[in-house]
């Protein structure tokens, strides 16, 4: 009798790993979001290093994947905790591919792929108001992501291309000619320069 209950509780939870729960990751650069299907068991972990493997992203220690639950409320998903509890509550299961933390020092960066990306998740807050920072700085570093975004001014660029390009950012507003004369200042310097400086 006792054997019987062990085998039936056994049959119970290989049923119960066999469920499948799947989310959808979206991208910093919006493109096509990626859907993940994962076992009742995975931990969080798996989610990010498939989310890493899928874009070839060697340096995923600065990124993660966020969520926002009911509440409206961001969270990180946990790399120890089961994925599924984690998202119990985010009904559609959708995450976002974010920077979890920029590097102190962004030369140690080795990887284009993971500059790119930080790149854009730079462009994204300064977009946003979201980073703590002068004027002045917004100014520059926005030059920095004309130079990388477009390379030398030339020009032929119409008087509103800062604009045009979305990049009036919260802080600038006003200042675009600053912007202009800054990234005019910034010729010859390339895409990786660029994105290193900011």
């Amino acid at each position: 009798m006792f054997k019987r209950r062990i085998l039936a509780r056994r049959s119970v939870n290989s049923g119960f790993e066999d469920i499948h729960h799947s989310c959808t990751v979206r991208f910093l650069d919006d493109s096509d979001p990626l859907t993940v299907t994962f076992q009742n068991d995975t931990k969080g972990q798996y989610l990010i290093d498939h989310v890493c493997s899928s874009l070839d992203l060697v340096e995923k220690d600065y990124f993660g994947l966020r969520y926002v639950d009911k509440e409206k409320q961001r969270y990180w998903v946990d790399p120890l905790k089961v994925a599924h509890k984690q998202l119990k509550d985010v009904n559609p299961p959708i995450l976002s591919f974010r920077v979890k933390y920029y590097p102190s020092d962004p030369g140690r960066v080795k990887e284009d792929i993971t500059r790119y990306y930080l790149f854009l998740q730079l462009v994204r807050d300064l977009h946003r108001g979201r980073l703590l920072c002068s004027p002045d700085q917004v100014i520059q570093m926005s030059a920095y992501v004309l130079q990388a975004e477009f390379g030398d001014y030339e020009v032929e660029f119409p008087g509103d291309y800062v604009a045009q390009a979305k990049m009036v950012f919260k802080l600038i507003q006003g200042h675009e000619g600053e912007v202009i004369e800054r990234h005019k200042a910034l010729r010859s310097v390339s895409f990786c320069i660029a994105t290193l400086t900011l």
